[in-house]
């Protein structure tokens, strides 16, 4: 079979997103005939149709779904090696891309960026901060830091953070609490999940009916609303971490949990940038600022834990 030209494929690739022809050729800047005509010498030279048409609309057919499947990496890398190159033509570094949720990139990796700047001064940070899930290789992103157990399609993934659950307040509150038995914090009012809640008083021994008077769709707010007292806060211990050290917020309660719904961190990349230096660069820098970050909260729990001790063995 003689060689596909590679604008066959890439208006394949097209034409099965947008699953209309004249849709295609206006986002590939063609006339919709030349598009109907590529598609036609696409499936000529291959001897098998790859659309079904129904009406307007044109749909893959299992073979199509095939083709797209093995054709889609390939194309993708060609899309990031002419950004790469435009981007070397213009005299510019290639920036790293980087897609993250918002509560993690306010409450813990913007704070760190300044130390990113000072070990890789040469390699750009471009941060995306998103509630939804960006598709790395059609949106040009070169990795993620996702919440979940994977595995991502397309995609390889390692483990870089547990989510341990706990309660955390402002300092005024701490106050308030000090010395006081759990059931005490249902006077307090309470910020996030019910489920949530419920699964940390279950861990405290106690069974309870708890009624929030604020939900988040973003840790960070919720967390910043705690820091203003106007609330207590079930939270992720690594949102909470800068605070906690800081003295902003407080540990109201030693007890921690894993709720089975709590995904780890994964930092989530294209296979075919495994070796890439930036990204090798990035995933070694998250690894050693979230080890730090864990022997942080280690040491800032240790008093906690040992007074809790001392409690449990006087009783």
């Amino acid at each position: 079979m003689a060689r596909i030209p590679l604008n066959f494929l890439a208006t394949f690739r097209t034409v099965a997103e947008l699953q209309n022809l004249r849709a295609a050729a206006g986002k590939l800047h063609l006339t919709h005939s030349a598009v109907s005509q590529q598609i036609r010498s696409l499936e000529e030279q291959i001897g098998f149709a790859l659309f079904d048409r129904r009406g307007r609309r044109v749909v893959l057919n299992p073979a199509g779904s095939a083709l797209l499947r093995g054709v889609q990496a390939a194309l993708d890398r060609i899309d990031e090696g002419v950004r790469s190159a435009r981007e070397a033509a213009a005299g510019e570094a290639q920036a790293l891309r980087v897609t993250v949720l918002p509560s993690f990139a306010h409450r813990w990796l913007l704070p760190r960026i300044g130390r990113w700047r000072e070990r890789y001064p040469a390699i750009p940070l471009e941060i995306d901060a998103s509630l939804r899930t960006v598709d790395l290789l059609r949106e040009g992103f070169h990795a993620a830091v996702r919440e979940g157990r994977g595995p991502w399609p397309g995609l390889a993934s390692e483990r870089l953070f547990d989510n341990r659950k706990i309660v955390v307040g402002s300092p005024a509150a701490a106050k308030r609490l000090a010395g006081a038995p759990a059931e005490a914090i249902l006077r307090e009012p309470l910020l996030g999940e019910d489920e949530l809640w419920r699964e940390w008083f279950s861990a405290a021994g106690l069974t309870t009916e708890v009624r929030p008077v604020a939900v988040f769709n973003d840790a960070g707010l919720m967390l910043e609303a705690a820091e203003r007292d106007l609330g207590i806060a079930v939270a992720r211990e690594l949102h909470a971490a800068d605070a906690l050290m800081t003295g902003r917020l407080a540990r109201l309660s030693p007890i921690a949990f894993e709720h089975p719904e709590l995904r780890p961190y994964h930092f989530v990349f294209p296979p075919h940038l495994a070796q890439w230096p930036p990204l090798v660069a990035l995933k070694a820098w998250l690894g050693d600022e979230l080890a730090r970050s864990r022997a942080e909260l280690d040491a800032l729990d240790a008093p906690a834990t040992k007074a809790a001790g001392r409690r449990k063995r006087s009783a």
